[in-house]
Order: C-alpha cells, then structure tokens, then sequence
C-alpha cells in the first residue's frame, strides 16, 4: 500500500518512471489530496507500466458526494500530470480508481499509448482520462472500461488526437463538459478516428451547461468509429444537467462550429441514435455528416 506521492520539478530529462509491480492505494475516501501519485514540472518524462495501480474505489464510492450536489469534495485522482512537456505515458494498467484514472492538465507533446483503464460501470465519476489546459495530446491503442467518460476533453485544450481506443462500458468519448465555469478557455481542433464504443451510454459527445460563459468549441472531426449498443451515439447536449439543481440561467453560451462526422456506423440500444440540442442563442455552425449508418438493435 502506497500513500500519496508527488514527483515535483522542474526537471530536465530524461527520466524513465517504470511502475513494474501492483501498487494498492489507501483505503477509504482519503479526500484531503488531490491526487493519489502525481508528476509536474517534468520534460522529457516516460512511465511505463507493467504493474497495476489498484485505486481501491470500492471503499471509496460510498462516500462520493459530487453526484448528488455541487458542494463535494472530490476523491483522489488515481495519476495525475501537471505541466509535463514532451513525454510518453505507456502501458500504464489502473483498476477501480476512487475518481479520474488518468489525469493531465497544463501538459504539451504528450503521448499516450497501450493504456489499460478499469472501474465499474456503476462507479462513479471514473473518468478513463481527462485532459484540461493542454496542447498536442495524442491517445492510441488504449481500453478504457469505467463508469464515467472514457476520454473527457475540456477547457483550454487543442490539437488533441484519439485513435484506436476501444471504450465500454462508460459513458463514451465527450468534449466537455464546458461553459460551467468563467474562466474557461477555447477547445479546439480534436480528432476522434478508428475507435469502437460498445454498450457505452454515449458515442461521441459534445455537451456545455447553460450559462452566461461564452467560449468556442470549434474543429472537431469523428471518423471510422463502430457503434455497438450505444444509447446516444451521437450526440451535443447544450443544456447539460447530470443532477440538481442546475443554475440553467440562460441559454448556453458555448458556440459550437466545424463538426464532421464521417464514416460512423453500428448499432444504437434507443430510438434516437442521432442528436443535436444545440443552444439557442449561439446555434451549432457547420455541422457535416458524411456515411453515418446507424441502426436500431434488432431492428434495421
């Protein structure tokens, strides 16, 4: 059992990081940290798995409170990277994290590869990764099964490719969500392509609360993705609520533009496979579609 730990710069590499044994964190809520192992202020960084980091969330979940209200303190974050600059995160296996398994926030020319990310579908909050504040982020030959988004991309991000992720179950692959807070920043130019969603509540999935914070989410391209099973398989959500109460003020102010979808198809578990409720104020520009064959299971 490890407690948590912070590898803190700055620091020059390169610094190989190899986790080669299974690491178990404490057990309970231990909600007074952030996160559980983190690294910042790092270039040229490589951590590479070959062991397990067991977040032990079951003991953890009851106590997650950030479902219900807004007023929560929120659970460890089982790895988190903070303004890691030209570095590779590889092989890396997480189960049952108590929050977000993999975190990276204000980081530039970071790959991701061949990570192995598990929580149930019922834990909650279990985002696979969740990138924030960050530039050239590349994610590839990746299994995500949790109970939150598989890939969750948010403020300030741009030039953000995903490819050959395989997500399900949880709640698919989601820009956002954006607009809850003023200080947020543009996202832009995101690439989804090659990946398969299966039994995953959401596909591919644009969503922003109904606030009076204006930014931009702009430059968006899904291509080459199998649906299987999924409930929303495309889908924006300008009016993004998971629980009350919502301060649903205004219209959101999140302008949506530049959104191809291309060669999507599979199955969708609901009637409506296809859906876009954009904001009424600042309507979604330039949305194409392009060899999108979505059908209903069992039906044609």
């Amino acid at each position: 059992m490890v407690g948590s730990v912070e590898f803190a710069g700055p620091c020059r590499g390169p610094i190989m990081f190899l986790i080669s044994g299974d690491l178990k964190a404490p057990i309970g809520p231990y909600s007074n940290v952030e996160k559980w192992i983190g690294f910042q202020h790092v270039n040229n960084l490589i951590v590479k798995g070959g062991g397990t980091l067991d977040g032990q969330g079951p003991s953890a979940w009851p106590y997650n409170k950030c479902q219900k209200t807004n007023n929560c303190d929120p659970l460890p974050i089982s790895i988190k990277f903070d303004f890691v600059t030209n570095s590779r995160i590889e092989s890396i296996r997480s189960v049952n994290s108590k929050n977000v398994h993999l975190a990276i926030y204000g980081c530039n020319n970071v790959n991701v590869s061949k990570v192995d990310l598990f929580a149930p579908a019922d834990s909650p909050n279990t985002d696979g990764i969740k990138i924030s504040r960050s530039a050239d982020i590349r994610i590839t030959n990746s299994r995500i099964r949790t109970g939150d988004d598989c890939i969750a991309i948010i403020s300030g991000s741009s030039n953000i490719d995903v490819s050959y992720v395989y997500c399900g179950p949880g709640h698919g692959i989601s820009i956002g969500s954006l607009g809850k807070y003023k200080n947020e920043e543009n996202v832009n130019g995101v690439t989804v392509r090659k990946c398969t969603l299966s039994g995953t509540d959401n596909g591919v999935r644009i969503k922003s609360w109904e606030s009076p914070y204006a930014i931009t989410a702009s430059k968006f391209l899904f291509q080459d993705i199998f649906m299987e099973n999924v409930r929303n398989p495309i889908i924006v959500d300008q009016t993004y609520c998971p629980h009350s109460p919502c301060n649903q003020e205004t219209a959101s102010h999140v302008q949506i533009q530049d959104v191809t979808y291309r060669n999507i198809w599979g199955t969708s578990s609901s009637q409506v496979a296809v859906s876009f409720e954009c904001s009424k104020k600042f309507p979604c520009k330039n949305i194409v579609m392009t060899d999108v064959n979505l059908a209903i299971v069992g039906g044609e």
